[in-house]
């Protein structure tokens, strides 16, 4: 790898832009052009920062009640939570329990980065918690194999004496209509061979992006007929259209779900 190309570090939000968009990828991250945040979008991240923030305080025994007194809606979420998940938010003896835990992993030239929201071990298995502020997907299996999932239970069984088949992570959707709900993914041995693969060849793919993007070329733009350009802040630079439309609902629970979690 070139030593010359200065980004090394990447996480679970990026390589779901790789897959997205190089050309996106390369807009935001090699060239550091910012993107538009609608109010709603901008509404949303501070809410669930303040949620994360809280679970966070909560895990480490501090104090919350200052921080959900002038919010109902928050502390009404934040109760709801605690009530539909006693197993998880009540420690148990002889266990290991971190907020916002951070792993690393040095894979293909790169610095894998993860953060978990909350990582419970015991002898036997270890649980990824990751707290999620937007609706519940409908789409199971899009969630499978988006890279936040399969990066997080990759780099733990990278960087564990677990076996996969030791190791899960679940999600909960703290806003869902009737309530918290969660999503569980078990981990097994092949999905562990599978990922790294799917790894391997992305970052091999990555690293001539880069090297071609140094001597003025380009990264791949997607496909028109993905669709994708329609709603993109880049479109008019990647001549892909005169106009910049509102982006649908739909796709702003996407955005929202591809947004890099945020470390506090």
């Amino acid at each position: 790898m070139n030593h010359r190309l200065p980004l090394t570090r990447l996480s679970q939000g990026q390589l779901n832009l790789l897959k997205t968009c190089p050309r996106k990828f390369q807009h935001i991250y090699l060239e550091q052009l910012g993107t538009h945040v609608s109010p709603e979008q901008q509404e949303h991240l501070t809410w669930g920062s303040r949620f994360h923030l809280i679970m966070q305080q909560r895990e480490l025994g501090l104090p919350v009640e200052s921080l959900v007194r002038e919010d109902a809606q928050l502390q009404y979420w934040v109760t709801a939570l605690v009530n539909a998940a006693p197993e998880i938010l009540t420690k148990a003896p002889q266990t290991f329990r971190e907020s916002e835990h951070c792993r690393t992993l040095s894979f293909q030239g790169y610095l894998l980065t993860v953060i978990y929201d909350l990582l419970i071990e015991d002898k036997n298995c270890a649980e990824i918690i990751d707290w999620k502020t937007y609706p519940q997907p409908k789409d199971r299996q899009w969630l499978a194999q988006d890279w936040q999932t399969r990066l997080y239970l990759y780099i733990l069984a990278e960087t564990s004496d677990y076996l996969p088949e030791q190791i899960s992570m679940s999600y909960w959707f703290v806003k869902s209509q009737s309530g918290p709900q969660s999503l569980k993914f078990i981990y097994n041995q092949a999905q562990h061979e599978q990922t790294r693969q799917h790894l391997t060849q992305q970052l091999i793919r990555l690293t001539e992006w880069r090297e071609c993007y140094e001597t003025g070329e380009q990264f791949p733009q997607v496909e028109l007929s993905t669709g994708r350009c329609r709603d993109c802040n880049f479109a008019v630079r990647c001549h892909r259209t005169s106009e910049n439309p509102a982006v649908s609902s739909k796709d702003w629970l996407l955005n929202l779900a591809d947004i890099p979690e945020v470390s506090l």
